[in-house]
């Protein structure tokens, strides 16, 4: 998975769209004040724009500014998932030195004895309509995939061309358990976790590299509607391997489970 700019925590890209849609707002009241009829017009188109700008700020703030998002709280939540984050060690610290993403041996192990590596698995589970290269193969030929990160449907078919659409994920990055903790890992539990089927998901391609080795603190998928089920398998993973995460990950992912109350852990 190719690597990713730090920037800060909340989505710029967000922000931005925020601060365009302001100026819009502002352009189209000019053109409505220079056009209302009377004074008392003017005042009510006044009074909408300001509220509108004032909700827009509230929604902001909290996000920018971590002390507001405190005060607000922006970083408060429940539920087994939003309990176990608070248990993992937080080290603001990390170092990659020596990251090397051949060590956690990625597709060599074949732990189910069905001739075929982790990538086949996955797709075998994460996809529909799955067809095989023939009646003796554990190799997927094609499929359906109802992508997670995108909301998208893919049409899966292998190919040199086309395999890449479909892509395995690793839901925290190799990297970023390389920093988290598996920097001291033995050859055995470096393999084990980079061939674990609870830290893998068969995602869309553009998707995957997009995400790169980055935390919830910088990358999230663009599907809202899975965002708590992604940091909750975030946070599952990293309990499962005594990983640690950073203040900045760690608000991302209150700041994301505060929208969905009791979110429970997925199942190991």
């Amino acid at each position: 998975m190719a690597r990713k700019n730090n920037r800060n925590s909340y989505n710029y890209r967000n922000i931005k769209q925020d601060v365009r849609d302001i100026q819009r707002a502002g352009k189209r009241f000019k053109k409505s004040w220079i056009n209302a009829d009377g004074p008392l017009e003017r005042i009510l188109i006044l009074l909408v724009v300001v509220a509108v700008i004032g909700v827009t700020i509230g929604m902001l703030l909290p996000k920018v500014n971590p002390t507001v998002g405190e005060i607000t709280g922006e970083y408060t939540a429940t539920g087994t998932a939003a309990e176990t984050l608070e248990k993992l060690t937080v080290d603001d610290n990390p170092s990659k030195a020596g990251y090397d993403r051949d060590a956690f041996g990625f597709r060599e192990t074949d732990d189910d004895g069905n001739g075929c590596d982790v990538r086949e698995d996955v797709l075998v589970r994460d996809l529909t309509d799955v067809q095989y290269k023939n009646s003796r193969s554990c190799q997927v030929a094609s499929g359906t995939l109802d992508d997670p990160y995108t909301g998208q449907t893919i049409q899966f078919v292998r190919g040199v061309k086309t395999s890449s659409a479909v892509q395995i994920d690793h839901v925290v990055a190799l990297e970023n358990a390389w920093q988290s903790g598996a920097n001291t890992w033995d050859h055995t539990k470096l393999y084990q976790f980079g061939n674990d089927m609870y830290n893998l998901l068969a995602v869309d391609g553009p998707a995957n590299q997009q995400k790169g080795s980055a935390s919830a603190a910088y990358w999230l998928p663009t599907n809202s509607e899975y965002r708590c089920d992604y940091v909750a398998r975030q946070i599952g993973v990293k309990d499962k391997y005594g990983l640690t995460v950073t203040t900045q990950e760690k608000r991302a992912m209150l700041s994301v489970l505060h929208g969905c109350p009791a979110q429970a852990l997925p199942a190991n």
